[in-house]
């Protein structure tokens, strides 16, 4: 009996640096050779018509394979700009790959058109609609620099290495929206909102690992957009002034019975006035209150006793 059968792996390209002839040194050779071709063909029609003898013929023949050789030999030349490559294919077998920008001839007969730009490029990804860790409903979007680093990789382990960044970028950005709260975490814990470096830099490391198939470096990913979704955006706002206003009330809390304190300690100290326990919790009314009003405080001055 048959065991299960071997899942075929798929084998991962590697580039290979090729070095090209100059183009400045094969073009006068290919001119020159054209030109004498084009003498040759000259003269052999004159001798042919002058019916000098079959060997002119055949000079004729050398002269049309000259010419034609020539036009073969021209299509090999091609120019890359400064970060720019040229995948080198004979016959869908890859033979290298030319990154040195200038004039060059190589093998006309190696597949043209196959050039790859190595500049860094920039993908902008369109505002998301994610959940966040909690479940909560909110927009992301970022933004990605990015660059081809193996050509062999982009060229062929990927159909089309421009999409391929755009669809793995969407998915790396919902992964990461999903593997975190938006905000008010646990303590300690990274948040979408409070920590927008450390996100975008887990951002990059994802996106890292999922494009090295296709042989791209990602340069930077950072966050453009981030905020709650509409339906809830309202509720979560009333919820955020709400905590902003307790934090504010316990620091002036905090401030007035400070203040208090430090009053009460500095009346002891200096011996100003001697205030029993009563007198002390009157003190201490008034003194919140004034500090810890929202509005203007009117004092009211007591000219009687607290004492009946």
């Amino acid at each position: 009996m048959k065991g299960p059968m071997n899942e075929e792996k798929s084998i991962v390209s590697s580039e290979r640096q090729e070095t090209a002839a100059s183009g400045w040194i094969a073009l006068p050779a290919i001119l020159a050779l054209l030109l004498g071709g084009a003498a040759l063909l000259v003269y052999s029609m004159v001798r042919v018509n002058a019916h000098a003898g079959p060997v002119f013929w055949w000079l004729l023949a050398l002269a049309l394979l000259t010419e034609v050789l020539c036009v073969i030999l021209l299509i090999g030349l091609f120019t890359l700009q400064p970060n720019e490559a040229r995948v080198l294919l004979l016959f869908g077998k890859y033979h290298g790959t030319v990154r040195i920008s200038g004039f060059h001839w190589t093998n006309p007969f190696y597949s043209a058109g196959h050039k790859i730009s190595l500049r860094a490029r920039t993908f902008t990804m369109e505002k998301l609609k994610v959940n966040d860790k909690r479940g909560n409903p909110i927009e992301i979007a970022a933004v990605l620099v990015w660059r081809v680093q193996d050509t062999a990789q982009a060229y062929f382990d990927v159909d089309n290495y421009d999409r391929y960044v755009q669809t793995q970028s969407e998915t790396a950005l919902r992964h990461l929206a999903s593997a975190y709260v938006y905000d008010d975490g646990e303590p300690n814990a990274t948040t979408l909102r409070s920590n927008v470096d450390e996100v975008s830099q887990a951002l990059r490391q994802e996106l890292q690992q999922r494009l090295a198939k296709a042989g791209v470096a990602v340069d930077e990913a950072r966050l453009t957009n981030l905020s709650y979704a509409p339906e809830i955006a309202q509720v979560m706002l009333r919820r955020q002034q709400a905590e902003a206003v307790i934090a504010a009330r316990q620091k002036i809390v905090h401030g007035a019975v400070s203040m208090v304190d430090m009053a009460l300690r500095e009346l002891a100290e200096k011996e100003v006035v001697q205030l029993d326990d009563e007198r002390k919790a009157a003190m201490v009314s008034n003194l919140l209150v004034v500090l810890c009003a929202e509005s203007e405080v009117h004092p009211v001055v007591n000219a009687g006793t607290l004492y009946n």
